[in-house]
């Protein structure tokens, strides 16, 4: 192993150890701070996600138990008393639920038992504790033992290596023989290191021969902190800071001199390994921000627990200097001679992670810090601090609440997370785990928690005598893992697919109401004013008086706002632009009554424009807003029931039919509501949320109706409603409520909807809801007393009405989210009433994640489209109207990136594999409105800049969503969106482009200014040569005169 070196001594052992060290990585002890320094990989990186691998060949599964948690037997066989045993009987502590473990989970007399419950999970070791008191009633080891327990131990340890299971062994998992506490104060007095000593000689004289990995104590930082520090654990004291420090010290010291007995007397014949199990948080600085001041924070915390034990015994054998300072006369000394036997005196790292020192370490958060419970972070600083250690995971798993019994579904997905990050650990961090511990094999007694939290991969009735180990979910969960070795790759779902979408794919991207601005931008043509500038002499434009012009109308090149959006909507080279029509803005009174013309006149000229670019709108009636004070709908509708008055139906398809006049030409896909499945929620009572959806039925069907009747032969539009259509798996995938539950909360999602439109494949069903959704609300009505069920029928001419009025299948799909049964706690009953499906959502946190919690679900995509194909038949289009997720980068949007490459690719695997009539794929959405969220592009305030998943997602566009880069185009780009390459490089470069034309025009100045200076001077110059001529001539002219005319003399 190697040794962490001191500020000022010993470097050349250092450098001796780092030269002979077995693992050959760069990376010196004392190191573990960097961890925090480097920068944390994108959730959706290759060595940050899920990782679907393989365990090395040889890694050790296994899981574990204690004899104080699951021995019971407290006073059977010679049994001595334990501080345990003293603590609980006669405990009046407020921490202490007082409860005992005098029988717990029976495994003194159930031990065959779980050797079976071992074999059942295919394990490869089991660790457990021998009982001080048991096999030494009086503690002193040098006397005698108790010849049942020694039988008892041997029998264990005989069993497991007949089933090929490796006895982990530890030594002492706090049950000191009381006679020890009342003698001597326990731990306190250093005593203790000799008894210790003593007992571990027997243990390794009695066992080792067949023992090969030995543990000489379990977690000794809650044994000096609860039990002897707080008085939480046995033996109750409260002595604080100094009783701990002290007890700390004497287990340290206790623990070296087991392992150099170990080492000179054991080790040469029984080739076996010691080691002492350390527990540990893991800490995050304030906001991610790793600055000197807050790494050296975290670097605190992690010495002021586990580093309290591991410096002395993997680094120089001396505590932490951050300790020594804080606790400067408290902390005691190790001498010269300590140091040199107590430090490196494990032969691997044994790491306890789990919930009790999470508790105990948020007493140590400090400026902002956070715990979290990532094993990957923790393991790369064991790495990093202490030189590469090999390591055991000892005790790995987290608790559930009593009241789950075998239906742990959380503590799955904790292992779930836990182990791989283990997995990536060793994969891509390099770290030596060559084990792992499930804790804990049984249900058992819970410390100062007593029976009120579960830990067991087995289930035991503590009110049954016989204690039946039944496997909970998550053994049968942990038994596919150690099968598996790990989480080996699905073939299936990784490959990807080749080829590309039809040439008439919809490309689309996807908005909700479109923000309608009156005024036109220029007042070029719309001002009748004429200006004089400076009339007043104070620098400002005004109108002449009198002055008037004519002025025309405002047309639809005014509208700049319109020209630029849509600039950037082509740049994108999709198709298709989906957005919504403001009901509300459009008819201000719920009727024809007081038509907004403006408002149409300004979609109109949106659509005209798209019409010009030779693309595509899709255009939704009505988008609800979800939120007070109308929902989206025109006041007067709201004022008087919204959609619980059915008055509400016959507005809508008056306003649907004043848009297909106005509008129709230009529309050729109509979405009627946008998610009516997510605007029920908003309705508080269960009667209320199905009224409201029967009526939004009812408007959607009589919408598409009119338009079938009186437009579509003309217009030949299509027409739908688009649904919210996340895609639902069940939470415990081993227990067939959840399953039973998922496919109810499909059909109260989706079914609910899509049934009284399309019915199923049987004909007779279609304008009816789905009868498993009637009949499991006639029987929820039933048990609950209820006249009836609140689920409305609809009449015959309703059915009618509905019965395949739909001419896509329109789907808003985002993510997947697990499903389980309501389990109607007081707590969630108390907060709002069950919902009609009567489930409840989470997530696996193993999935990627967005920053508002979107988890990223390629697969779920495919399932869903699947899903909706197989139940609805394959004749109809289906459409995915939204489809995109949160990434706050303002350029480079690294997560959308990835979302669309996955998402797009699953929704390929659908349309090829699965034989779904794929239509269309719409991202959600164009632009931000202020921070970087949902947008391709920033807000205006941010100058409308191009995130990087623009230009991939043209280039998705131009391969027809193929996954390789072909040379040739599947589908040519029309001549608009060739053009656009252009608009594309134009936006990317503008700023550039501003420059170069200023710098243009300032050059062109300059050249003509030059060329008239020069123009001006050779101007000048001939000017002065003719003036020079012309007076030379004169003056010749005047001598010549002078010389002609004869001197006269008288």
């Amino acid at each position: 192993m190697l040794n962490r070196p001191s500020c000022h001594t010993h470097i050349l052992v250092s450098l001796l150890l780092l030269t002979f060290a077995r693992d050959r990585a760069v990376c010196s002890p004392g190191e573990g701070r960097s961890i925090w320094q480097r920068p944390k990989p994108s959730p959706i990186s290759r060595d940050q996600s899920f990782l679907q691998d393989t365990f090395p060949p040889g890694f050790i599964w296994g899981s574990g138990t204690s004899a104080v948690q699951n021995e019971g037997a407290w006073n059977k066989d010679g049994k001595g008393v334990s501080i345990w045993d003293h603590f609980t009987h006669s405990s009046t502590s407020d921490y202490f639920p007082r409860e005992t473990a005098d029988v717990t989970s029976d495994s003194y007399n159930c031990w065959e038992e779980d050797v079976e419950a071992l074999g059942y999970l295919g394990v490869r070791s089991y660790t457990f504790s021998l009982s001080w008191p048991r096999l030494f009633p009086e503690g002193n080891a040098t006397g005698e033992p108790n010849a049942a327990a020694v039988d008892h131990y041997s029998r264990l340890i005989e069993r497991l290596l007949e089933k090929k299971i490796e006895p982990i062994v530890t030594l002492y998992h706090w049950d000191l023989p009381q006679v020890f506490q009342d003698q001597y104060g326990g731990w306190k007095n250093n005593i203790l290191v000799e008894h210790f000593e003593q007992y571990a000689t027997f243990c390794f004289k009695k066992f080792g021969s067949r023992v090969k990995y030995w543990l000489t104590m379990h977690n000794p930082y809650l044994v000096a902190v609860q039990g002897y520090g707080t008085g939480v654990h046995a033996p109750g004291e409260k002595g604080g800071v100094s009783s701990s420090l002290t007890v700390a010290h004497n287990l340290i010291r206790a623990h070296a001199k087991a392992w150099q007995t170990y080492n000179s007397h054991f080790r040469p014949t029984q080739r076996g390994k010691v080691s002492i199990v350390l527990g540990s948080h893991w800490v995050e600085p304030h906001r991610g921000q790793p600055t000197a001041a807050n790494v050296a924070l975290c670097q605190q915390s992690m010495e002021a627990i586990l580093g309290w034990f591991a410096d002395p015994i993997f680094g120089a054998g001396d505590y932490p200097v951050s300790l020594k300072i804080k606790y400067a006369g408290l902390m005691p000394m190790f001498t010269p001679e300590e140091k040199l036997w107590v430090q490196k005196t494990a032969d691997f790292f044994a790491l306890s992670f789990g919930p009790n020192n999470f508790r105990l370490g948020q007493n140590l958060l400090h400026n902002g810090q956070s715990i979290t419970p990532d094993l990957r972070r923790l393991l790369g600083w064991i790495k990093l601090e202490y030189g590469n250690p090999s390591v055991l995971v000892a005790e790995g798993g987290w608790f559930s609440d009593a009241s789950v019994g075998r239906e742990d579904t959380v503590a799955i997905y904790l292992m779930k997370s836990f182990i791989n990050q283990v997995l990536q650990a060793i994969k891509f961090d390099g770290v030596q785990v060559f084990g792992y511990s499930a804790w804990s094999l049984l249900d058992g007694f819970e410390w100062n928690y007593g029976y009120s939290v579960r830990r067991g991969l087995f289930y035991v009735d503590f009110n049954q005598p016989n204690r039946t180990r039944v496997p909970k979910t998550t053994a049968q969960y942990f038994k596919q893992i150690v099968t598996d070795n790990g989480f080996p790759v699905d073939e299936n779902s990784s490959t990807d697919v080749k080829g590309h979408f039809p040439c008439k794919f919809h490309w689309g991207i996807a908005d909700s109401t479109l923000q309608v601005r009156f005024h036109p931008f220029s007042p070029q043509f719309s001002d009748p004013h004429v200006y004089s500038w400076n009339l007043t002499g104070d620098g400002s434009l005004q109108p002449l008086p009198g002055v008037k012009l004519n002025t025309r109308t405002a047309q639809c090149t005014d509208y700049l706002a319109i020209r630029n959006h849509l600039r950037l909507f082509a740049s994108t080279g999709a198709s298709h632009y989906r957005f919504a029509l403001n009901w509300s803005l459009i008819l201000p009174e719920g009727s024809r009554s007081n038509v907004n013309t403006e408002a149409l006149r300004y979609y109109r000229c949106v659509l005209t424009e798209i019409k010009k670019l030779n693309l595509e709108a899709m255009v939704i009636l009505y988008h609800p807003t979800h939120r007070a004070p109308n929902l989206g709908l025109p006041g007067p509708l709201h004022a008087s029931g919204g959609w619980l008055n059915y008055t509400t139906v016959g507005a809508f398809q008056e306003y649907a039919a004043l848009c297909y006049q106005e509008l129709g030409t230009w529309v050729h896909y109509w979405i009627t509501i946008n998610e009516p499945n997510r605007l029920i929620d908003v309705y508080f009572n269960v009667t209320e949320r199905h009224q409201a959806a029967h009526n939004l039925l009812i408007a959607h069907a009589k919408a598409w109706r009119l338009h079938e009747r009186e437009y579509f032969g003309e217009q030949r539009s299509l027409v739908s409603l688009a649904l919210h259509a996340d895609w639902a798996i069940p939470g415990n995938p081993f227990v067939e409520s959840h399953t039973v539950a998922t496919e109810r909360f499909l059909l109260f999602e989706l079914g609910f909807f899509l049934d009284p439109l399309l019915g199923t494949r049987d004909e007779k069903k279609k304008g009816r809801y789905p009868y498993e959704m009637r009949e499991y609300l006639d029987e929820r009505a039933r048990v609950f007393g209820l006249p009836k069920s609140p689920l409305p029928h609809f009449t015959t001419t309703e059915r009618q009405e509905l019965n395949a009025a739909l001419s896509f299948i329109a789907l808003n799909h985002f993510t997947t989210r697990l499903v389980s049964p309501n389990p109607h706690t007081q707590d969630i009953l108390q907060k709002k009433p069950a919902p009609e499906h009567d489930c409840v959502t989470f997530s696996d946190p193993t999935w990627p994640s967005s920053s508002l919690g979107q988890a990223l679900v390629p697969w779920g995509l495919r399932k869903m489209l699947k899903w909706v194909n197989q139940r609805y038949g394959r004749t109809l289009p289906i459409i995915v109207t939204a489809s995109g997720i949160d990434d706050q980068a303002s350029v480079e949007d690294n997560l959308r990136q990835y979302y669309l490459r996955s998402y797009l690719q699953e929704a390929l695997k659908a349309y090829h594999l699965d034989g779904v009539n794929l239509q269309g794929f719409y991202v959600w959405k164009l632009q931000d409105r202020h921070a970087p969220l949902f947008g391709l592009f920033t807000s205006t305030q941010h100058q409308s800049k191009a995130k990087a998943s623009v230009a991939l997602y043209r280039e998705i566009i131009a391969n027809s969503g193929a996954s390789n880069k072909s040379t040739t185009q599947p589908c040519r780009f029309t001549e608009q969106q060739e053009k656009c390459l252009m608009c594309e490089w134009m936006l990317k470069n503008k700023p550039m482009l501003v420059f170069g034309a200023c710098l243009l025009i300032t050059s062109a100045m300059l050249a003509a200014l030059i060329i008239f200076i020069v123009i001006s001077k050779r101007s000048k110059k001939h000017d002065r040569g003719r003036k020079k001529r012309r007076e030379n001539r004169r003056r010749r002219n005047e001598a010549s005169a002078y010389c002609i005319c004869p001197d006269v003399r008288y």
